[in-house]
């Protein structure tokens, strides 16, 4: 009987030791980084948007941009909703506080109310990009980012009728 409690002690004080343990950084720093998008509810049909590239930066300045292998193409932001959501872009990155994230779009930006498909002006989208603060620490496992997109609060209509997209984003 005291050995079965003795060898219980021991089994248990390794399972303490090992679940006790913090967490540890991979061998070079780095961390798999995935970036994924998804967007509430909005009465249009389609919102289309051409993402060419997306950008992480680790530095509180501009210096310190690094492209992710990007999944690049024309994403209906309206056909993710409800729980669905794309992998927009992924890579290794150091470990370490996430400061911002820069999406590079094309100029194939399109919304579609009813069946007519209008022009989606997105002011600075092509040239520097739309950029969101994060300011997350990443940890040294897959670490992945959800991008929430509301269409809603994000489209605007002008008095001559043309669509603009200045993006209101969360991060999740």
């Amino acid at each position: 009987m005291k050995v079965k409690l003795y060898i219980l002690l021991i089994i248990s004080a390794l399972f303490i030791q090992f679940a006790c343990q913090k967490e540890t950084t991979s061998d070079n720093g780095t961390t798999n980084l995935r970036i994924r998008l998804t967007d509430n509810p909005f009465n249009a049909t389609e919102v289309n948007v051409d993402i060419r590239e997306v950008k992480v930066n680790f530095n509180d300045d501009s210096t310190g941009w690094q492209s992710l292998s990007t999944n690049t193409g024309i994403y209906n932001l309206l056909g993710l909703q409800n729980g669905v959501d794309t992998l927009l872009a992924s890579g290794n990155v150091p470990t370490g506080t996430l400061k911002e994230i820069r999406f590079v779009l094309g100029s194939d930006n399109s919304i579609k109310i009813d069946t007519v498909l209008y022009p989606l002006t997105i002011p600075s989208g092509s040239e520097s990009g739309l950029k969101i603060k994060v300011n997350k620490h990443l940890n040294a496992t897959l670490d992945s980012l959800l991008i929430d997109f509301d269409a809603a609060l994000s489209i605007m209509q002008t008095g001559n009728g043309d669509y603009k997209l200045k993006p209101v984003l969360k991060i999740k």
